[in-house]
């Protein structure tokens, strides 16, 4: 076993947020599970290993072996399955690279950050609390928010209008140049060259 688990090291985990089941498959809350299929079915492969309670496979990526992963926890629940693999892999918190949704930034707008608190974001704050550090690399995709009055639930779990999906498939596309540039040459840059 030990053989298997050096053999199978990894130096990423990039974690796609979202919620598990065809009711939230396209749903603002999804963002990180659409970033991540994006960037397995660039790289030929499909998310389809059970481990670590969620979705994953591994990956050639941005010249590291990256475990891909879609917590299938459940948002809130989300920490329990990063935490899973980061302890199996031994993996720093600071290659933990976690994409998701953010209903404070514009449609489509990307925000790279290399630490941080969880800002309202009941994934993130369940990672922080599994990791015991807030010190992991993030890539947020803004999806806007609900109008004055509107259900801040409603609107993270709603499907967004034809107009946004548009921006928003764009918007993965970017997110995963983004990682990649995480992964290459560190967070500054990205933060310079994707915020």
């Amino acid at each position: 076993m030990l053989l298997g688990a050096k053999s199978a090291a990894v130096d990423w985990l990039v974690v796609g947020l979202g919620n598990p089941g065809a009711k939230y498959e396209h749903t603002r809350h999804n963002m990180g599970f659409l970033t991540v299929d994006l960037l397995a079915e660039q790289a030929g492969v499909k998310l389809n290993k059970v481990k670590f309670k969620s979705a994953y496979n591994i990956i050639s990526f941005a010249g590291a072996k990256c475990l891909v992963m879609k917590p299938q926890t459940y948002m809130n629940l989300s920490g329990e399955a990063v935490r899973e693999a980061v302890q199996f892999y031994k993996i720093p918190a600071d290659r933990v690279l976690v994409i998701y949704d953010d209903v404070s930034l514009p449609v489509g707008k990307l925000r790279v950050r290399p630490t941080g608190s969880a800002g309202g974001h009941n994934g993130i704050k369940n990672i922080i609390a599994h990791l015991g550090t807030q010190d992991f690399p993030r890539i947020k995709i803004g999806t806007g928010a609900p109008g004055e009055g509107g259900d801040m639930i409603d609107w993270v779990i709603g499907v967004p209008s034809q107009a946004e999906r548009k921006v928003l498939v764009e918007s993965f596309q970017r997110a995963i140049e983004a990682a990649e540039c995480i992964i290459e040459h560190g967070c500054q840059k990205a933060m310079n060259d994707f915020n």
